[in-house]
């Protein structure tokens, strides 16, 4: 029986081992703390209002809340929805869901006031039409939509806690109603009305997981807070930013805790990428010297070879079993 011994390790290939140890660590630690800092957010948050809604009873509160549909049912929800578009850029929903009759809901938080409002609402209603249109079917067939695009503050500065785009054909009373089935709502968190959205937009820059006058909306939070089911959630939605930020970056516009999830797993992913690649060259390099050290080559001729000094090959040499 042959037994293939395999070669030592030098100290440097030790050492870079240890170091991807304490960089494998140091993802898991940057995990958690991009975890808690999702979980101590409020709903103003994209990454963690995204993680609340994708809850039917708790979207399906927001929904009728500022709709004003009581007995609009959600059928599906999906948090942090990704929309593909062949030719131009993608576009990330916060929340996006469906209702039993078919419409198409679309729920976005920004915090920014340096954006322009107006035609990324645009952007977002264009992108929802081109995804549920498949080919063959005729316009009239395009679903009902709604934006719901909810700020932290009075974007259009008229003192109202929210403002619905109305379209119309002409002005004044010869104006005539246009339905195209694209329905945008601004909503905001500053102006408090007294109406059931404000006190809900209150719940919104809170998420007090003690106050659960928001239904199916609080029950949610609580969970999320307060419960070991919702913290391994928010473990698992820091360790799928780390790894998006390790593979692509992240994108304009995703702010709090996904820009810091994405932005750890960047800096964490890079490090241990070269870590990992240093510790491969490091081992094959070993191996290529203990092989010639094998074929009884001159040390002076194996650290030319191999770009070494004399020294570091002894010390693979003397590392190598009798």
């Amino acid at each position: 029986m042959i037994i293939i011994k395999e070669p030592p390790l030098s100290t440097e290939v030790i050492l870079l081992e240890t170091t991807i140890a304490a960089k494998q660590q140091s993802r898991i630690e940057a995990i958690r703390k991009s975890a808690d800092n999702i979980r101590n957010s409020n709903l103003l948050s994209d990454t963690f209002v995204s993680i609340a809604l994708e809850d039917v009873e708790a979207c399906q509160h927001v929904l009728r809340t500022i709709l004003g549909i009581s007995d609009l049912n959600v059928v599906a929800v999906k948090g942090q929805y990704r929309l593909l578009n062949l030719t131009a850029k993608d576009s990330i929903l916060d929340v996006f869901a469906q209702d039993s009759l078919g419409r198409l809901l679309n729920v976005e938080i920004q915090r920014r006031d340096t954006v322009d409002h107006a035609r990324r609402t645009r952007f977002y209603s264009s992108m929802i039409d081109k995804s549920s249109l498949d080919k063959g079917l005729e316009y009239d067939e395009l679903p009902d939509e709604y934006v719901i695009y909810i700020s932290e503050t009075d974007l259009w500065h008229a003192g109202k806690a929210v403002y619905k785009v109305e379209k119309t054909l002409g002005t004044g009373e010869t104006a005539i109603s246009y339905d195209d089935g694209s329905h945008i709502i601004y909503v905001n968190a500053e102006v408090d009305d007294g109406s059931a959205i404000a006190k809900m937009m209150r719940y919104f820059k809170t998420a007090d997981p003690d106050d659960m006058s928001q239904g199916g909306l609080s029950k949610r939070v609580r969970y999320l807070k307060r419960e070991k089911g919702g913290y391994e959630l928010m473990c698992a939605e820091a360790e799928k930013l780390y790894k998006l930020g390790k593979e692509d970056g992240h994108e304009e516009g995703r702010e709090e805790g996904r820009e810091e999830g994405l932005k750890e797993g960047r800096e964490e992913g890079l490090k241990e990428g070269i870590a990992q690649a240093e510790l491969n060259h490091a081992k094959e390099k070993a191996e290529a010297v203990i092989q010639m050290l094998q074929d009884k080559l001159p040390v002076e001729k194996i650290a030319v070879y191999q770009n070494m000094s004399i020294d570091e090959v002894r010390k693979i040499e003397a590392e190598m079993p009798a």
